[in-house]
């Protein structure tokens, strides 16, 4: 059994103020296989002063040696690769598939951030004044469990390039991955106190960073319903926040696109991470008079995908992270049968074989329309719903039908005519023909998918404060 009691304050691992403690479940077998031991209130506030005193000298750290902090810590969280990736696979279930994949880009996140800060003004001239581009504080950084490595890393990246000290609430079950991630970056040497761990209860933790005054900036990523939350706690002492939300992803397919190749693909990537994915275009937008062609192709893929134990290289679907998590995916599969949505494939219940673990079976839904509740409503499962259109109008219109805007996937064999549509829909981020990333342009949601933008150079303007000083 793996006991998790430390947490990291300036520089050192110290046994937490708080005295609860959490079970660690292996959501593959539902059994458990550690600890953890949650910090409280007074863990944070020393979190919180260990990360203000040393702001007082990083804020003030050349950009030089900004990079060569930021070089360091990706050369130690590269080391650990295996570690993670074998850690995210026991410990919410995350495939072997998405978790070695996961773990090949975090270096990015540093590279990007270098390439970013190198060519960044941080003292500008405009007229006969001077406008600095000063660190905006203490950052309090919190982040969820399905992509707990590389969101820490990213966020961590961009506060490092501003010249911010953080305080880290990573989610409670993330613990194992949270622990590998505290020794790689103590590993990487950072001046004490630049860079803070505390986990625990949202509702402990989460809410001390966000009305202590001492902290100016929040940036979160998770729920749409916790994002909220944030957003109203942090007005009271003016905080600034960059908060990456929920989604309910377009993927459209145009009457012009391979079917025999955009099908698969859109298949697949609705069930990334499991469906456990924020950006996962779960509502599969199609042609009505291709929609017969698309069923089958879509039926015939999903009977390919393999929904099984994490570990093993060819599973595609692990299990849900937890037995809530599990039953929330049931329910909606529910609902959609009651609202008279078409299953296609998969349906309620679990897997042959599988009945220990928390797994859900690869779910097509058909002919849906975009006012049921589960064409509305994140699920976070491998559920993915065939909603039907006649004309690219009207495609455009159900796309922007939800209230999320986070990301959305346009399938043609026109480019232009898929940058034409792409200008109309509602999305921080539209991919054309598949599934691409780049760590240097701007992510986040329009709508209730968030608040401001990270990564690049528009993640890091988000982490300062504009100065002018005139003459």
């Amino acid at each position: 059994m793996k006991i998790v009691d430390k947490i990291y304050i300036n520089g050192e691992f110290l046994k937490p103020h708080g005295r609860e403690v959490l079970d660690i479940i292996n959501p593959s077998n539902n059994q458990k296989i550690g600890e953890v031991t949650l910090a409280d209130e007074v863990d944070t506030q020393n979190a919180i002063a260990s990360a203000k005193e040393a702001f007082k000298t990083f804020s003030k750290a050349t950009v030089e040696e900004r990079i060569s902090y930021l070089e360091k810590l990706k050369s130690a969280v590269e080391k650990r690769k295996k570690e993670f990736t074998d850690v995210m696979v026991e410990e919410y279930g995350g495939t072997f598939q998405f978790s070695s994949m996961s773990n090949e880009f975090t270096g990015q996140w540093f590279d990007s951030m270098i390439e970013s800060v190198k060519g960044f003004e941080f003292e500008q001239t405009i007229n006969s004044s001077k406008v600095f581009l000063q660190p905006v504080g203490v950052v309090g950084i919190i982040t969820p469990w399905n992509a707990s490595n590389g969101s820490i890393c990213s966020k961590v990246a961009t506060a490092i390039s501003a010249g911010c000290t953080v305080v880290i609430k990573p989610s409670e079950m993330s613990a194992l991955q949270t622990q590998v991630l505290m020794e790689a970056f103590h590993e990487a040497g950072l001046p004490k106190g630049v860079i803070n761990f505390v986990t625990g209860l949202g509702s402990v933790v989460r809410t001390e960073l966000t009305v202590n005054p001492d902290v100016a900036k929040i940036s979160f990523t998770g729920s749409t319903v916790v994002g909220k939350l944030i957003a109203k706690a942090a007005v009271d002492t003016m905080k600034r926040v960059t908060l990456e939300l929920g989604g309910k992803s377009p993927n459209i397919i145009l009457d012009d696109a391979i079917l025999e190749q955009a099908i698969p693909t859109a298949v697949f990537g609705a069930y990334m991470n499991s469906g456990q994915a924020c950006i996962a275009p779960t509502r599969l937008l199609v042609p009505e008079s291709q929609l017969e062609k698309v069923n089958e192709i879509a039926r015939v893929t999903a009977e390919q995908v393999v929904v099984g134990l994490p570990q093993n290289e060819n599973t595609n679907v692990g299990p849900m992270v937890s037995v809530k998590q599990f039953e929330r995916v049931q329910n909606y599969i529910k609902i959609r049968l009651e609202e008279g949505a078409s299953l296609l494939v998969g349906g309620i219940g679990k897997p042959d074989g599988l009945e220990d673990g928390n797994f859900v079976k690869a779910t097509i839904f058909t002919n849906v329309k975009n006012d049921m509740t589960i064409a509305q409503e994140e699920i976070f499962g491998p559920v993915l719903s065939i909603i039907p259109y006649k004309t690219d109008e009207e495609a455009i219109s159900i796309a922007n039908d939800t209230p999320y805007g986070l990301a959305a996937y346009i399938s043609s064999s026109n480019i232009e005519r898929a940058q034409k549509m792409a200008s109309q829909i509602d999305a921080g981020r539209v991919c054309i023909n598949g599934f691409s990333h780049d760590p240097m342009v701007p992510f986040g949601g329009f709508k209730q998918s968030g608040i401001g933008r990270e990564y690049g150079v528009y993640g890091l303007e988000a982490y300062l404060e504009p100065k002018a000083v005139l003459q």
